[in-house]
Formats: structure tokens, C-alpha cells, sequence
């Protein structure tokens, strides 16, 4: 059995007393997807924030790979192979597909590098892939500013999976896709795991049931309970906490 990629051990939170997460612990296998979910106030953004550095643990550990994330700054836990990707898409606007692109498989990454460098064959190849990951080939001298939200979500992602990270930690991707949208991103999600291990947190559960993966719900800080989503489902404390009683709404 392969050894964890990502461990968190006995997380704590506390903000003056009011604990965002107790006694968290989570492990994710190399190439793993995971669906994370909890309701509003279950510390999934806390959660996140922990991992990156962003945001650093009143008690329990980190481990990435082996090695402990305490104490590193964020663009050092960054550049050891953990890629976030946030609710609202964060692309290069004024530029295009293409160049957003290269942006990402550019190395080194520092600005004057980016502006000047010209790119590899491979870089090109590279790039090449990742629009087609994604379907947009015919629009890669389009600028980034003019695509549909759902089209910016998708291109941020490759972005992310263009700086070849081990881990891609992935928040809310489908917040206002239409439902067409939502399920090329559950198909891309689950294409990008294996070769990446991809955690998402998502609301919409009919997305979650289309990831056709394993579950993880957060309530009040700890972990719930973990299981498929048809056991998650059916588990009676998830049903009071966050599916609601009505079990036709879950």
C-alpha cells in the first residue's frame, strides 16, 4: 500500500475561543480524488487555508509527502506541488487563452522571465494538451476576459494542472454553471485524477454523485463521517446536519 500524499493529524483551530476546527484528521492516497462537504460554518475554508500555509494550526500537523507543512510560507508549499484553485475563477483577463497558458508552464516562474522567454516545443505541446483537455482550441487567441464563467472556470483549472502539482485542492468549481457545464467539469475533475490527486469541495450534490467517488463530510469542525455518496446519504447524522430530513431532497 502506497504511503499518503497528504495527512492531517489531529488538526485544531481556535479563533479567541471558538474552535473552527477540533481535532481534524484527513489522508489522501497518490492520484486520489476526493469530494469533500459540509454545511456553511463546517470549516472547509479553514480547512484549505491549513493546508496551503495561509492559515496556521493552533495544534496537530501537516504532512505532505513525509514532511510537515508547519511553519513554511505559502508560495514555498506552493512550489512542493500544491495547486488551490478558489470559488471565483482567477484568470489573466487581458490575456488569452494561450498566453494564460503559457503563463502557467512557463519555468522559471519570474516576471521578466514570462514577458521575454519565448516557449519550448514541449511548452507548446503542452499547451496544445491542455486547451484540448478542455475544448478550447478555437479559442485560444480569444482573451480570457470574454469567456463564459464556466469556460474561465475550466481554463484556470488546466492552468493549475499545467504547473504539473501533485495536488490540486479545488473549491466550489460549479457555483453558476449551468448543469451542462457542471457535468464537463465532474468529467474533467475525474480525467485530471490519477495523474494528480484532486480534493473538491462542492455544494451541489448531484455533482458530487457524478465525481463517483469518495466522500468526506465536515460538521463543526471534525470530520463527520466518510463513505460513497450513496452511504453518505443514507447515514443518518449527515441527514440531520446537512441533507435536511426531507429524504427526497437528498
Amino acid at each position: 500500500m502506497s504511503s499518503p500524499l497528504l495527512e492531517l493529524r489531529q488538526i485544531t483551530v481556535s479563533f479567541d475561543g471558538f474552535l473552527a476546527l477540533r481535532d481534524l484528521n484527513l489522508s489522501l492516497k497518490p492520484g486520489e480524488l476526493r469530494a469533500v462537504i459540509g454545511p456553511n460554518g463546517a470549516g472547509k475554508t479553514t480547512f484549505l487555508d491549513v493546508i496551503t500555509g495561509k492559515l496556521r494550526p493552533t495544534a496537530g500537523d501537516v504532512l505532505f509527502k513525509g514532511r510537515s507543512l508547519l511553519n513554511k510560507p505559502e508560495h514555498r508549499i506552493a512550489r512542493l506541488g500544491i495547486g488551490r484553485k478558489f470559488q471565483s475563477p482567477r484568470v489573466f483577463e487581458n490575456l488569452s487563452v494561450r498566453e494564460n497558458l503559457g503563463l502557467a508552464v512557463s519555468l522559471p516562474k519570474r516576471p521578466w522571465s514570462l514577458l521575454t522567454t519565448d516557449l519550448t516545443a514541449t511548452q507548446r505541446d503542452r499547451i496544445d494538451h491542455l486547451m484540448e483537455i478542455v475544448a478550447l482550441q478555437q479559442r485560444a487567441n480569444q482573451i480570457a476576459g470574454s469567456l463564459s464563467h464556466g469556460q474561465k472556470q475550466w481554463l484556470e483549472i488546466v492552468m493549475l494542472v499545467g504547473q504539473a502539482p501533485d495536488l490540486l485542492l479545488v473549491d466550489e468549481p460549479v457555483a453558476g454553471l449551468t448543469d451542462e457545464e457542471t457535468d464537463l467539469t465532474a468529467d474533467l475533475l475525474k480525467s485530471i485524477a490519477g495523474d494528480h490527486t484532486v480534493l473538491v469541495i462542492e455544494h451541489d450534490m448531484e455533482f458530487i454523485r457524478r465525481l463517483q467517488t469518495q466522500v468526506t463530510v465536515l460538521h463543526q469542525g471534525y470530520v463527520l463521517c466518510e463513505g460513497s455518496m450513496d452511504e453518505i446519504q443514507r447515514d443518518s447524522r449527515v441527514i440531520e446536519v446537512y441533507l435536511g430530513r426531507n429524504e427526497e431532497a437528498v
